[in-house]
């Protein structure tokens, strides 16, 4: 039996294949209960190993090592998703996707493909109608107000983002005089493009004089 201290991107599945184990012997002598959400910074046991010097990295890290450094505030214990990590709608949570399909009907039945200038109305209601939480604040706000025990940070990049459903953004500033005081939110549809929040964004990733971005996904 060996550790391995498990890094932001990780996945179970990939680890499995990595020390030639199964999800399953590594969910069983881990005591995981859910296979697909595993945590940043924590030690993870494998079952037929011994010794861990090609289980730890080194040092500092290499880039593109894959040891993406945890988002800021989560002290290291940041939920780490295996679909999220890998960008991949396919390994979308049905909370996720449930999410995403709120998103889409909250913005086609406020603004279309047009904008309101509305944002976080549209981001709040699509929650609120998917899992019954209310959440307030503009679009730089409301990263703040989610209720950590059902959404958490995620690192990875905007494209990567775009491909998985149902995955909460936000950004401290955009280009526009109200974007730059408010900032902006909007929720991912999963087809690595467009976004929706109070409309529905085509080319989310084009948008530019944006920043300050930081992902959430939901864990209900």
């Amino acid at each position: 039996m060996s550790n391995y201290r498990i890094r932001q991107g990780d996945t179970l599945s990939a680890l499995a294949a990595r020390f030639k184990t199964s999800v399953s012997a590594l969910a069983r002598t881990n005591k995981i209960a859910n296979p697909n959400l595993i945590y940043a910074g924590a030690s993870l046991r494998v079952p037929g190993h011994s010794g861990s010097d090609s289980f730890q990295p080194a040092k500092g890290g290499s880039k593109g090592s894959g040891g993406a450094k945890a988002p800021s505030g989560s002290k290291g214990g940041g939920k780490v998703d295996s679909s999220a990590g890998a960008g991949n709608s396919g390994g979308a949570t049905p909370a996720m996707r449930k999410l995403a399909a709120a998103g889409r009907a909250a913005a086609m039945g406020m603004g279309g493909y047009n904008s309101q200038g509305l944002c976080a109305t549209g981001v709040s209601r699509a929650i609120q109608n998917a899992f019954g939480v209310k959440v307030w604040g503009n679009g730089n706000q409301i990263d703040n107000n989610l209720p950590k025990d059902k959404f958490k940070q995620v690192n990875m990049s905007l494209a990567e983002a775009l491909k998985t459903p149902g995955l909460v953004l936000t950004w401290e500033k955009t280009s526009s005089r109200l974007g730059s005081i408010y900032g902006h939110t909007a929720i991912t549809t999963g087809d690595g493009r467009s976004s929706v929040s109070d409309f529905i964004e085509r080319n989310t990733l084009g948008a530019g004089g944006r920043s300050g971005l930081k992902i959430f996904r939901p864990i209900v």
